[in-house]
């Protein structure tokens, strides 16, 4: 699997869970009463996003992307005289 970098430079802001889950005796699912961990509101900025969450009231954990390690086509790009390393 591969994984794509479509929307990679939007920032998403997610709640954290109040409630744990609970398994549901009849289906065997879990959930739990907790609506807000449905919810996923992107932005375009950190800067949008920090201003939302301060206008909402909301404590908010700036967590940063990990960099992205370079993905080599083929095996000549390893040796190529314009690599960064």
């Amino acid at each position: 699997m591969q994984s794509g970098k479509a929307q990679a430079d939007q920032w998403v802001l997610e709640y954290e869970p109040t409630d744990r889950k609970s398994p549901d005796s009849l289906m065997g699912w879990s959930g739990s009463s907790d609506m807000h961990q449905q919810i996923k509101l992107t932005f375009d900025s950190c800067d949008e996003a920090q201003a939302y969450a301060d206008r909402a009231g909301i404590d908010a954990d700036v967590t940063l992307p990990t960099p992205t390690k370079k993905i080599y086509r083929n095996y000549a790009d390893r040796f190529a005289v314009d690599r960064v390393r």
